[in-house]
């Protein structure tokens, strides 16, 4: 176990509030399609070192995942596996059936991490506290059955996190936000990490946005790094544990290459910034229909 100033490859964990044990870089699979990619993916992410995997229900790859798992010949024991509880399943007895299908797409026993994937909002529902309680009861009884090892939320901010205190029983431990270059969330990242919870960065490259950025380009270039390694080892240096995603095997072992270098305080100033890039135009109190409905 290592904190923040003390890892030195990605296989060095964390430790999440209940004392669980997170690999400090996941490999993400975001709009990685199927037909074999995901799970070649996952395979190469593996080979090249990740002990981290992040998926969500609603990418349609959780099957492909748990192939890549398995293909890779590597202990599931030792490998972190993180899913996503969709919008669609909210409420108690929905989401106990939504942790097993998960289960069930995976071919796994148990994940480690399960998080809701975006909160019920004012937008939505007046209802929306009670929602939102009624799914984390569903996420309690699934992690006291030892389905989940850990549990957590996703793109919620402090007022979601608050109401959700009021009744929880089992305080998330994880908030998985937006943060990269270009769009850090600073004040959420900041109220999270004082409060207890381990932030994750989902698009950490800014969907790709931010590597043609000429700012960050320069300051990568003076630490002969991609730009790509610059916005994981930013996470790091941000105390955010980075979630970069790429389906060229070169560059998945890349983007794992950031603990020989530590950019400088100038040069993290600069890069935090970067004025708004790449952000995807999801937030919790203004999402699509379809991440609120």
């Amino acid at each position: 176990m290592s904190d923040f100033a003390n890892l030195t490859n990605v296989r060095d964990t964390l430790t999440l509030a209940n004392g669980v044990e997170i690999p400090c870089v996941g490999y993400g699979t975001w709009q990685t399609p199927n037909g074999g990619v995901t799970r070649d993916c996952v395979k190469a992410a593996l080979g090249a070192g990740y002990r981290h995997i992040d998926t969500a229900y609603i990418y349609g790859n959780e099957a492909e995942v748990g192939e890549g798992l398995r293909a890779s010949g590597v202990r599931r024991e030792d490998v972190f596996v993180t899913t996503k509880h969709w919008v669609t399943e909210r409420g108690y007895e929905k989401t106990l059936a939504a942790v097993d299908t998960s289960l069930r797409l995976l071919g796994l026993d148990y994940v480690d991490l399960y998080l809701v994937h975006w909160p019920c909002v004012a937008k939505c529902t007046e209802r929306w506290k009670e929602l939102n309680a009624e799914t984390w009861r569903g996420f309690e009884a699934a992690y006291k059955a030892g389905k989940l090892r850990a549990v957590g939320v996703s793109n919620y901010e402090a007022k979601h996190i608050e109401a959700l205190w009021e009744t929880a029983e089992v305080k998330p431990m994880v908030n998985q936000l937006e943060f990269h270059p270009g769009y850090t969330q600073i004040e959420n990242v900041k109220w999270m990490q004082q409060n207890g919870l381990l932030v994750e960065a989902w698009s950490p490259l800014g969907s790709g946005a931010v590597l043609k950025n000429e700012t960050l380009a320069a300051v990568a270039a003076k630490y002969n790094k991609t730009v790509a390694q610059l916005c994981v080892r930013f996470a790091l240096q941000m105390k955010v544990l980075p979630l970069p995603k790429s389906t060229n095997p070169a560059r998945i072992a890349a983007n794992a290459d950031v603990f020989d270098f530590e950019i400088s305080p100038e040069d993290m100033a600069a890069v935090a910034a970067l004025p708004q890039t790449g952000f995807s135009g999801f937030s919790p109190e203004d999402a699509p229909a379809d991440a609120i409905a």
